[in-house]
């Protein structure tokens, strides 16, 4: 397990705020998606660099949706993060992009192009309109699932 203060990529350096406890695979995963899809996507849209993730649910021993009851969360493990908002440098526009409020037309085709690029970057993918304990950010995680090719994206 490591405390991710920030990533790394061939792009620069991402904050992620508060630091999140991750494991070392969990970390590789989100740089590696950050390098090859938000980074670029976040250029694209707004050209302007992506400097930060606002996070929440790095490692936390606790169930799936903070159940009583059931299989133990991704969280538990370090193997997953919630993210609430993209940060990016200050300029003309909007520097926040919030996964439960984006802000226009430009932030909602970032957030679902984002959304998207998850879906084969990790195991699973849910953010608001999956169910209700998604409704305010965007939970990835890479659990392993009974065949590599199966995915759970919504």
């Amino acid at each position: 397990m490591v405390e991710a203060l920030a990533v790394r990529s061939s792009s620069g350096t991402v904050a992620l705020v508060p630091p999140p406890t991750l494991s070392c695979a969990m970390a590789k995963a989100v740089s590696g998606w950050l390098d090859i899809a938000v980074q670029p996507l976040a250029r694209g849209q707004f050209e302007k660099d992506l400097l930060a993730l606002q996070v929440g649910g790095g490692q936390e021993c606790r169930r799936r949706n903070r159940a009583s009851a059931g299989p133990f969360s991704e969280h538990a493990t370090g193997e997953a993060l919630d993210i609430f908002a993209f940060r990016l440098e200050p300029g003309a526009g909007s520097s926040e992009i919030r996964v439960a409020k984006p802000d226009g037309v430009p932030q909602e085709r970032f957030l679902a192009a984002t959304r998207q690029s998850a879906c084969g970057a990790f195991m699973t993918a849910l953010g608001p309109g999956s169910d209700a304990a998604h409704a305010d950010h965007l939970h990835v995680d890479i659990q392993e699932r009974r065949s590599p090719a199966s995915r759970f994206c919504q």
